[in-house]
């Protein structure tokens, strides 16, 4: 009776260590698919194709090849590109009438003509022939011949455009409408409460016909413009909607869903705002117009929250944020030594406006490295400080020359500025009068007028464009700058350089092609 009741006893006892052993195998297996399946693919930190370069093949077995020249605001993903080279003079080689637009600003309807802030061309090559993509104030994308400055074709929004577009070769695409893609927003065409606000949308570069728009919602700021530029990587686009909703989306048309009666791309995240609710007070309505940067893992965007947001890619967060308190409107500019350069407008703090280099690989309470003071004069509706972006000479100098950056004020000074030497003096109080911080050395400043622009910084030229026209200044072999030329055309844009000729939008109603004129060549009609 002792023997029976011990088997049953064992085998009981073998039961239970089974179940056991069977929960804890189940419990790990689980623990195995929570961690190997996130809600949204992880992206991937290399690029899984060229985002330049790429050809698709037509039915007659040819290719269709196209080279990103200037793919973006200031082309590259570090914000810190303007061109293979500069003009040695600004001679007009051809003028592209852009016209003129309506467009309310606030209850009152304007005219605005030709192109402004941010307005760079984009430069694409297609089978070996070079074009530009200009957003115009005439409500139009248009797409030009670089050589003529002769119209190709051109798309209407509801509204002025302002921001540059963002180009896009989509590698897995299943038609030649679907290859290649401007992404590119606009001011908003409705009112504040309308259900719908289509302002940013995807527009074929071979035909120039819509591919899909994306709705503009309507949140605590005053605006549903698009003037920022998204970064693509891969299949994944990062903006921030003038509505301040980081946006997160696949740009291919292929993903795209009809919602809220249009066509709209996929969404893989738009639940996070680019301000906090106490900021609305201050700001009474928070913008985001600066367009995104990556540097490392993180993307950054300033906003006009105050606010300088770092969003990490793997982690899926918000997770870096930098406090200072003014409207910023200029894109953050990676530097050599992985740190950005950030413009503030003077408006919301007590100190002056200027540029503050931030170290993001630290805390944010420690990330400051030092800050460039601009003159607090006013102009039209600015107070002082920066609206443009800054330029580094990042991508051209020898590895021996200094880390150089230009950037010009609402005070019409053109600073340049060395990043990475700080002047022999004691920190002195910024952008926060009671924050002391260290000055960058600096190098060379010229009166140019006031401008809203981002200067170009080309080997060892340096352009600007502002309302007393466009300067070219060069570097001398002693180092030192100096202007030399000048013309008379008023711009608020950005421009961009390829093979020695300029190419910008003005106030005036023209796209400018500038550079050296061949006196033997036939100039196209402007």
């Amino acid at each position: 009776m002792s023997y029976t009741r011990l088997l049953l006893a064992s085998i009981i006892l073998l039961v239970l260590v089974g179940l056991v052993g069977l929960i804890h195998h189940r419990q790990q297996l689980l623990q195995q698919q929570q961690t190997v399946v996130p809600t949204e693919p992880v992206p991937a930190l290399v690029q899984a194709f060229s985002p330049y370069e790429g050809r698709y093949l037509l039915a007659d077995s040819t290719y269709w090849e196209v080279q990103l020249l200037n793919a973006s605001f200031l082309h590259n993903a570090q914000r810190n590109y303007y061109g293979d080279s500069a003009p040695s003079h600004l001679q007009t080689i051809w003028k592209h009438h852009l016209g003129k637009g309506t467009t309310k600003v606030g209850t009152e309807e304007k005219i605005w003509k030709g192109a402004g802030w941010t307005g760079q061309p984009l430069l694409v090559k297609e089978n070996g022939q070079l074009y530009l993509l200009q957003g115009a104030y005439d409500h139009h994308l248009k797409k030009l011949d670089a050589q003529t400055g002769q119209l190709v074709w051109q798309y209407q929004f509801d509204d002025v455009i302002k921001g540059t577009g963002t180009l896009w070769l989509n590698h897995q695409a299943d038609s030649l409408h679907h290859f290649a893609l401007i992404l590119q927003g606009s001011r908003a065409g409705k009112s504040l409460y309308s259900s719908t606000v289509p302002s940013y949308r995807a527009i074929s570069l071979h035909n120039g016909q819509e591919v899909w728009r994306l709705n503009s919602a309507r949140t605590l700021s005053y605006s549903r413009d698009v003037d920022g530029s998204a970064l693509v990587w891969n299949d994944t686009a990062y903006l921030g909607l003038e509505n301040s909703l980081w946006t997160i989306f696949d740009p291919d048309p292929a993903k795209a869903t009809w919602r809220d009666g249009l066509l709209q791309p996929h969404l893989h995240r738009q639940r996070d705002t680019l301000y906090r609710p106490e900021d609305r007070a201050q700001h009474g309505g928070n913008l985001t117009e600066a367009s995104p940067t990556l540097l490392g893992d993180r993307v950054y965007v300033p906003s006009g929250s105050g606010r300088v947001w770092g969003y990490h890619r793997q982690r899926d967060s918000l997770d870096w944020m930098y406090y200072i308190g003014s409207d910023m409107d200029g894109s953050a500019v990676a530097t050599a030594d992985d740190c950005l350069l950030i413009t503030i407008e003077k408006q919301y703090i007590e100190g002056p406006g200027g540029v503050l280099k931030l170290d993001p690989s630290r805390p944010p309470d420690q990330a400051a490295q030092w800050f460039f003071p601009t003159l607090s004069e006013p102009f039209a509706m600015w107070e002082g400080g920066i609206i443009g972006s800054v330029a580094v000479n990042t991508q051209y100098k020898a590895d021996s020359a200094p880390e150089l950056a230009a950037f010009v004020g609402i005070d019409g000074y053109l600073y340049v500025v060395q990043t990475t030497v700080l002047a022999d003096t004691a920190p002195q109080p910024s952008y926060n009068p009671s924050l002391l911080l260290p000055r960058p050395q600096l190098v060379f400043r010229h009166y140019v007028g006031p401008s809203i622009a981002t200067p170009l910084f080309v080997h060892n030229t340096i352009i600007t464009t502002g309302s007393k026209g466009i300067h070219l200044f060069e570097r001398d072999s002693t180092n030192n700058f100096f202007l030399k030329e000048r013309v008379k055309i008023r711009c608020e844009s950005t421009p961009v350089v390829h093979q020695g000729r300029l190419y910008v939008a003005s106030r005036n109603g023209y796209l400018y092609c500038l550079g050296q004129v061949d006196s033997t060549a036939v100039l196209p009609p402007s």
